[in-house]
């Protein structure tokens, strides 16, 4: 299985960025999946997930701003970040939630489980 991120950059306050997520080697359609970003010191924050239902949630930190996606045809997962802050500056991970999953809402809270796939983040810089 492999989960690769791309899409991360440094980007000004205000400006935006799309993260995306290639899967291989694993039928994901059937799964949860979603984002969850990290700084070092702090925890882990699920940011945005898609459930097996296709619906979608995001946490109240980026709720507006961005918005998850997937196309299923190419094995991709999206993260559109518009709007962005400051404290937005993270390591960005894609992950599939392994444990047994529908909705969005159970995706976010599942996101930042240590047995999930991962792929080896993107980081996101926004400055002031």
């Amino acid at each position: 299985v492999h989960v690769v991120e791309s899409g991360g950059g440094t980007v000004q306050a205000g400006g935006s960025l799309r993260l995306s997520c290639e899967v291989s080697g694993y039928s994901y359609s059937s799964y949860c999946m979603g984002w969850f970003r990290h700084v070092p010191g702090k925890e882990r924050e699920g940011v945005a997930g898609i459930g097996s239902d296709g619906s979608t949630s995001s946490a109240d930190s980026v709720k507006g701003r961005f918005t998850i996606s997937k196309d299923n045809a190419k094995n991709t997962l999206y993260l559109q970040m518009n709007s962005l802050k400051p404290e937005d500056t993270a390591m960005y991970y894609c992950t599939i939630v392994v444990a047994p999953c529908m909705t969005a809402l159970q995706a976010l809270g599942a996101l930042v489980d240590e047995y999930n796939l991962r792929g080896q983040g993107t980081q996101v810089t926004v400055s002031s």
